[in-house]
């Protein structure tokens, strides 16, 4: 059987996902599996996982669908003998098939994993023990990779507070000998068998804490794998089809691509976000065809295109000379804004040895939503839109030719999946606005969460809202048929024009100044074509209180732009670089920023998935703690 036939039985007569309520990812997982034993397709790879811990050449370790479906139920059978259905599982290691063995082995065991990471990464100490704190596991999985650093970090904790510590690959395949179905199980439980397991909490995805203290988001199955028939729909995915994946997994654009192609049984070669850093030309061969013609994916935020185009240039490197991208059909670019001078760049240095523009797909997605909201779904994508920056600043989304004085590139992010709906909504009143103006982006679909784990009121807040017949717009409102409640608001401001969503920036991030709002990734991205001296995407722009900048006495809040000194430039630059912003940003956007300061690299500070923290930054400027 086809994979979309099997797939098709979770879609009504019209087209809308339904998910029956005895449907889980395990469950899920095993009726593919079966079919794939029936096809005697088991044994064929499934995870090759590349490690360049011991040498630059890296090693290439492989799994077959039958390896991993062993692993995983090792993993399930090992958990029920030490937990109670409903415990968390933390799973704190690397980028690594224990990884991924530990997060679906919580699943089949009835717990619930909290996807974390490698305790020795440094700078997410806090972080980390802010969100065990929360969560509470019961016990941790880890590997043999992590497991010193794991016993080290709950060393002073008291032992009848600390969780159990297992190794995910010190487990023998044996154990997954005693695995017994789910299914025959429930039928021996009238408790299970009655159960709505669609809607039970499948995992804990804690946000990054670039904004806030890290909140769980709790999703159910029914939420995940709503998303995925949303992504193997709006994807247009071509098959056979072979995903590229250095994502993080504690992320959860790792984890649910990760999963979503173990479950689904395509292909995946993993490899760790560090060892694409150290040599982004690992990323680039894996991209390459590897022979079988295989359709291959991927998905990165933003900086991988500039740190690919700039290190792994095939005609800087001789080892990538003959490299091919003609079968690289899909690269999903999220996690952070989507720059247009990157996807320019890329497709300028890597079209000449087959990359299609085409299959640069910038998208769309938020936790709370699972992952992904929107994805391009048109022949003519990437669409970049040009607007006016004036206009936008004030809410209105008026397209402009590129040279214009104003002109400001924003990427679209596509369209929304089957069964979820899009709405612009002005975030004082609650009321729909029109396509072509810039609001608050709403979201109703299966896919959107369950709420805050223990976070009540903002619970509420974020994911009860409601859009009743009176807010919607009296004639093409996209709300459509969607119900009144549960509207998640995402406090993102966007627009959507020609049916095209364009995010414009953070409500909490908008820099307002004497009355005028300005984006501070638009001051940013003025900033960095300013000059070479500072690091490409890393850079922060914010708003500090009258007079707490240079200009003392001023009753008017004041820019402030912090930006980090590209690796490659020389400190004696930066009196210059920081003339040129600070003309730049002044002509441009009509307000003189009071500081900009160029620091080391590294200095910035990032969340746990790497997105610039503004709103941490301007604390750490105001406490005078940037060199």
């Amino acid at each position: 059987m086809e994979l979309s036939d099997a797939m098709s039985q979770f879609y009504d007569d019209k087209g809308s996902i339904v998910i029956p309520d005895q449907v889980t990812l395990p469950t899920m997982n095993e009726m593919l599996f079966a079919m794939a034993q029936m096809e005697g397709a088991t044994d064929a790879p499934l995870l090759s996982f590349h490690d360049y811990s011991q040498s630059r050449e890296g090693e290439v370790v492989t799994w077959s669908r039958a390896e991993v479906n062993t692993r995983i139920k090792a993993v399930c059978v090992r958990l029920q003998q030490v937990t109670t259905r409903g415990d968390r599982v933390a799973i704190l290691a690397n980028n690594s098939p224990e990884y991924l063995f530990g997060f679906l082995g919580a699943m089949y065991a009835g717990t619930v994993p909290v996807p974390l990471y490698d305790p020795t990464e440094p700078g997410h100490g806090a972080h980390l023990t802010a969100v065990l704190g929360a969560a509470a596991p019961t016990v941790v999985l880890t590997n043999r990779h992590a497991a010193s650093a794991v016993r080290g970090f709950f060393a002073d904790t008291p032992a009848k507070e600390r969780p159990r510590i297992l190794t995910v690959d010190a487990l023998p395949d044996s154990l997954a000998d005693d695995w017994v179905n789910p299914m025959v199980a429930a039928m021996s439980n009238p408790e299970l068998a009655s159960a709505n397991l669609a809607d039970t909490t499948a995992f804990l995805q804690f946000t990054s804490g670039s904004t806030r203290t890290p909140a769980g988001v709790v999703l159910t199955h029914r939420n995940i794998v709503s998303n995925v028939l949303q992504v193997f729909q709006a994807g247009q995915l071509q098959f056979p089809m072979r995903l590229v994946n250095w994502l993080p997994l504690h992320h959860d654009m790792g984890i649910i691509l990760a999963s979503f192609c173990l479950i689904l049984g395509i292909r995946q070669d993993l490899m760790s976000p560090r060892d694409f850093i150290q040599d982004p030309a690992r990323w680039i061969r894996q991209l390459a065809d590897d022979g079988t013609g295989d359709n291959v994916y991927s998905g990165v935020p933003n900086f991988a295109l500039e740190l690919s185009s700039r290190y792994a240039d095939p005609s800087q490197r001789a080892d990538l000379a003959d490299v091919d991208l003609s079968h690289v059909e899909g690269i999903i670019n999220g996690a952070e804004a989507v720059s247009l001078q990157s996807v320019d760049r890329f497709d300028e240095v890597f079209g000449p040895y087959g990359f299609r523009r085409v299959a640069m797909r910038p998208s769309y997605g938020l936790a709370e939503a699972t992952v992904l909201v929107t994805t391009p779904q048109t022949a003519d994508r990437p669409r970049p839109g040009i607007f006016d920056r004036e206009k936008l600043a004030e809410g209105t989304a008026t397209t402009v030719e590129a040279d214009a004085a104003t002109a400001l590139p924003i990427m679209s992010v596509g369209e929304p999946g089957p069964s979820e709906v899009i709405v612009l909504v002005d975030p004082a009143t609650g009321q729909e606005l029109p396509e072509g103006t810039v609001g608050e982006l709403w979201i109703h679909g299966p896919n959107v969460a369950a709420g805050y784990l223990d976070r009540e009121d903002e619970t509420e807040e974020t994911f009860r809202n409601s859009l009743p017949a009176a807010s919607r717009l009296a004639e093409g409102s996209r709300a459509g048929d969607a119900p009144e409640d549960n509207w998640l608001r995402t406090g993102d401001l966007a627009t959507i024009v020609d049916g095209q969503l364009y995010i414009t920036g953070r409500i909490k991030d908008l820099v307002v100044i004497a009355g005028r709002n300005h984006y501070p990734q638009d001051i940013e991205g003025t900033a960095q074509d300013a000059t070479d001296q500072i690091a490409t995407g890393v850079l922060a722009a914010f708003s500090v209180a009258p007079g707490a900048g240079a200009t003392d006495g001023s009753d008017v809040e004041e820019l402030v732009i912090i930006a980090e000194r590209d690796p490659e430039a020389d400190p004696s630059g930066d009196a210059d670089a920081v003339a040129a912003v600070t003309t730049a940003v002044t002509a441009a956007h009509g307000v003189q920023p009071s500081e900009v300061r160029i620091v080391a690299p590294n200095s910035i500070p990032r969340s746990s998935a790497n997105k610039i923290a503004r709103r941490v930054a301007a604390k750490v400027w105001a406490e005078g703690a940037f060199a």
